[in-house]
């Protein structure tokens, strides 16, 4: 749902770098799931206080209380669970869904596998991997023909020398 961008001031704030399309909308979750640095489970936390700070959100996290503190986290994702979310029209899928679907063009060539997804200055981007092999596709109607998470598939309008 986002990452932790900085600390804000000197009382263990955080300034978040919101995912979501509204930024206000993580703020509407009372508990925030802190992904560590190393893997495992995430860390929960209370959201005790935010608002907006631009196109950030900075936010008041219960058991963090100092500057420093808060740089630990720097860097961290902000998760929430998935059966907190709203759910989504028949259209629309979250983006976290799309991580780990085949790739396919229209032609049925397989282009890889979603690796991940990066918010771009315009349109959310696929970072699809094929071995050796990275490509950056923008997840927008035009390109993305179907998402077919029964499937595990995902079928675009890219060819395989783009």
């Amino acid at each position: 749902m986002g990452r932790v961008a900085a600390p804000y001031g000197v009382r263990g704030w955080l300034k978040v770098q919101p995912f979501t399309g509204s930024a206000e909308a993580l703020l509407g979750f009372p508990l925030w799931w802190i992904a560590g640095r190393e893997p495992g489970a995430p860390t929960p936390r209370r959201v005790i206080e935010g608002k907006l700070h631009g196109a950030s959100l900075v936010a008041k996290l219960d058991g963090i209380e100092s500057r420093e503190e808060a740089m630990r986290y720097r860097g961290r994702d902000v998760c929430v669970p998935q059966d907190e979310l709203p759910a989504t029209a028949a259209d629309e899928v979250y983006l976290h869904e799309v991580v780990g679907l085949e790739v396919v063009n229209r032609r049925g060539e397989p282009l890889g596998v979603v690796e991940g997804v990066s918010e771009g200055s315009l349109q959310p981007v696929l970072r699809v991997v094929a071995g050796q092999v990275e490509r950056l596709i923008p997840f927008v109607p035009q390109i993305v023909q179907e998402v077919d998470l029964e499937a595990s598939r995902l079928v675009v309008d890219w060819e395989a020398d783009y």
